[in-house]
């Protein structure tokens, strides 16, 4: 199961029985960029969500899509603009964006970027 929005890079990797569970691991470890590309790693995934880490070569981005459920980006590493229902939103380590469920979106990495994605499955 991907995180359920449209963008298409967000298929992961681990089944719903987390490899992660019960574990300390870091996202740095879990995750290498790609040169030119974008990489994906499930970490979570089940009925009430999913967490899934991501990582963007500079210049890559996402175009504008909606996910069914909110969402919350943590930014670990780099930066990336996201714009969000028209703003835009400057992300760099440290920093959170919600994004609401049903409401257009993107991002570029405007650095080599790494993030977390939270999806929240309202039931």
């Amino acid at each position: 199961m991907g995180c359920g929005c449209e963008c298409g890079h967000c298929g992961g990797q681990a089944p719903k029985e987390s490899d992660f569970s019960g574990k300390v691991f870091s996202p740095v470890e879990v995750l290498d960029y790609q040169e030119g590309g974008i990489v994906s790693r499930s970490i979570l995934d089940g009925d009430g969500g999913s967490v899934t880490l991501f990582t963007f070569d500079a210049g890559q981005s996402l175009s504008e899509h909606k996910a069914p459920f909110d969402a919350l980006v943590a930014a670990l590493e780099g930066e990336a603009e996201f714009t969000v229902g028209g703003v835009r939103h400057r992300l760099s380590p440290g920093l959170m964006l919600v994004m609401p469920a049903n409401v257009p979106h993107s991002m570029k990495a405007e650095k080599r970027f790494r993030m977390m994605l939270i999806m929240i499955r309202n039931q």
